[in-house]
């Protein structure tokens, strides 16, 4: 697929993500937005999936480490054809599918059901050494958030995914600087992130613009090219990316807009999408 059209899809599951956080009146934008292009990325051109066919053996594996960002993830996963993009409005309702964060039994689509920060990449290994030892060629990709790098658990996994030197691993940190109390290095600064992943044996791809499908895509490809150890990539991507007054903004982490910021934030993703259009 061109990148236009990724880019066309990634502002829709960018409506999708408005649309869910506004019903919900709850839930994490920021974040979501600015994983919205990995999402898409991911699913409609990088994995091996088939919406008809959510349990195929030989699928990749996709881990959402940090499961607040389920809107972006549900956005993407409805845009695929694995549920309808109406149910989007379901968000956190009560007897939805989709919860607040993702669960494997109930949603097509989903791997593994998220819990805390940082147990995620764990699970993502346990599926990475899986496939080594049953001799299966599925990749398996994992979503970290950069703020959740201040888990101690995200370098225990780092570390045994290095020593098995699990090259079906593709770990991804959403590096947009900011976590729920401010940015990540006022908090408890995890930087460098692309030299601690390169002293647990990672392929360390920095991506300048996480946010952008020509870079993301040659990325990826890197990933896949890469062999005898896992690869991290590390993008750098603007948290609410798409939304005027969301962009850079640590208040927006876990916050829904109200029904006159619903109306600007779609007014600014139809200004996108009529801009991309044009191209």
């Amino acid at each position: 697929m061109e990148n236009l059209e990724l880019q066309k899809i990634a502002n829709e599951v960018r409506k999708g993500i408005v649309t869910a956080v506004h019903s919900a009146k709850a839930g994490h934008p920021g974040g979501s937005l600015s994983a919205a292009d990995v999402f898409t990325y991911l699913y409609f051109e990088e994995m091996n999936i088939d919406p008809k066919d959510p349990k195929k053996a030989d699928r990749d594996r996709f881990v959402l480490s940090k499961g607040h960002t389920a809107p972006g993830y549900y956005s993407a996963l409805a845009q695929r054809g694995y549920f309808p993009v109406e149910d989007l409005k379901t968000l956190r309702h009560l007897g939805s599918y989709l919860q607040g964060h993702p669960c494997m039994q109930h949603i097509p689509g989903v791997d593994m059901s998220s819990g805390s920060l940082g147990q995620g990449i764990s699970t993502a290994v346990g599926m990475a050494v899986s496939a080594k030892l049953s001799n299966d060629d599925y990749r398996v990709y994992t979503l970290l958030g950069d703020g959740e790098t201040q888990e101690g658990q995200v370098w225990e996994a780092a570390m045994f995914a290095g020593h098995r030197k699990l090259d079906n691993l593709v770990v991804i940190v959403d590096n947009n600087g900011l976590q729920i109390d401010g940015k990540i290095e006022d908090v408890c600064s995890p930087y460098p992130l692309d030299k601690k992943f390169e002293a647990f044996n990672f392929h360390v791809i920095n991506v300048a613009d996480g946010n952008d499908m020509a870079q993301l895509r040659a990325a990826f490809d890197e990933a896949k090219a890469t062999k005898g150890m896992p690869t991290a990539i590390i993008m750098k991507t603007v948290k609410g990316k798409g939304v005027s007054f969301m962009e850079n903004q640590a208040g927006w982490h876990g916050k829904a807009p109200n029904d006159e910021e619903y109306a600007i934030a779609m007014a600014d993703l139809e200004k996108v999408g009529e801009a991309l259009c044009q191209k």
